[in-house]
């Protein structure tokens, strides 16, 4: 498959560059798969749509301020965007600024410091951290968060590591945030509880792969980075109980496919599991995890998109697109969403 059937022209001011509020007030677009059915609510409906023992599953990671300044030897200022912890405070990174190479110490705070230890593939570099006391305490002393380069700006520190969280989070270590995860709030998972709609948590840490287009001229060609996942043994029970009784999986974002994608046995059993994925969905893969699936727009040209489109076909996909963008729904992180049935 050629890469360029996964693109779509979008209107520069229909990417969202903060969140509806409440968040489940944002749209939702429904999309019947079985009738190629296109449907116009609201978040907050979500309940309406599903059914009594369907599980949601929510992907709990929480997103660190990855994103540090720090000053060399020399006093010149480098922008460091934390990546991935490969192991005990040693990162995948990528740097801004120059004279950036191994061996140099960069000092981000009284607290922190990081070494170059050395360079990787796709301009990414190793660092290790090193700080007085606690590791990630210092990193949230003096670090922003990882917005996306097509969120301008942003509103403030504070403001931002508030918005760019959903209400889930709870174990660090993701760099971009689950945005699908971002329309839910309290009141609507009460309202889903009350439905009868079980929810259970999985974690993914989500990684810059994210932002990524696709570069290759084919589809089949592009390879995704490793990220870390864990499925705990109570999630796996009531995964596997959904299944028994034929109810459906609903997985809150991509992220949450590729972790639940990657725990199925091929006998159709999950069991618990940590370590890492770099399962590449796209057309014509098998789902045998996910019966529903909870999105937003998402680039084009992205491993996100590309999924979505194996979901529900590219056909219907690029249709609710092309909808979406008439009917200027809001696109991307901070943009409406969509439940694929």
């Amino acid at each position: 498959m050629k890469t360029k059937e996964f693109d779509y022209p979008l209107p520069k001011d229909l990417i969202a560059q903060y969140p509806v509020e409440p968040r489940d007030r944002a749209r939702m677009m429904v999309l019947i798969r079985k009738k190629g059915e296109i449907i116009h609510s609201q978040f907050s409906q979500l309940p309406s749509f599903l059914e009594p023992g369907d599980l949601l599953v929510a992907n709990d990671t929480k997103v660190i301020p990855a994103r540090l300044w720090g000053r060399k030897p020399t006093g010149g200022r480098v922008e460091v965007l934390l990546l991935r912890e490969r192991e005990e405070g040693v990162w995948e990174c990528l740097t801004k600024g120059k004279g950036v190479r191994e061996g140099i110490m960069l000092t981000f705070s009284q607290r922190l410091k990081g070494e170059i230890v050395a360079p990787l593939q796709d301009g990414k570099r190793l660092i290790r951290l090193q700080a007085q006391g606690d590791l990630m305490e210092a990193i949230q002393e003096v670090g922003n968060t990882p917005l996306p380069p097509y969120i301008r700006g942003g509103r403030g520190e504070e403001v931002d590591r508030e918005a760019y969280q959903t209400i889930f989070a709870k174990k660090e270590g993701a760099v971009a945030a689950p945005t699908a995860g971002l329309h839910f709030t309290a009141a609507l998972l009460e309202a889903l509880k009350e439905k009868g709609v079980r929810v259970a948590f999985i974690t993914l840490h989500t990684g810059w792969a994210s932002f990524r287009p696709l570069r290759t001229e084919e589809v089949e060609e592009h390879r995704l980075d490793e990220e870390y996942f864990e499925v705990s043994p109570e999630a796996a029970q009531l995964l596997n109980e959904t299944r028994r009784e034929g109810r459906r999986i609903v997985a809150v974002g991509t992220t949450t496919t590729w972790a639940l994608e990657s725990a199925i046995s091929p006998q159709g059993e999950f069991s618990p599991i940590k370590g890492w994925t770099s399962l590449y969905i796209y057309p014509g893969y098998r789902f045998r995890a996910v019966d529903a699936l909870i999105t937003n727009f998402h680039l084009p040209r992205s491993s996100l998109f590309l999924l979505v489109c194996a979901f529900a076909s590219r056909g219907l996909t690029m249709r609710a697109y092309q909808e979406a963008i008439r009917e200027r729904y809001r696109f991307y992180s901070y943009g409406d969403g969509m439940l694929i049935l």
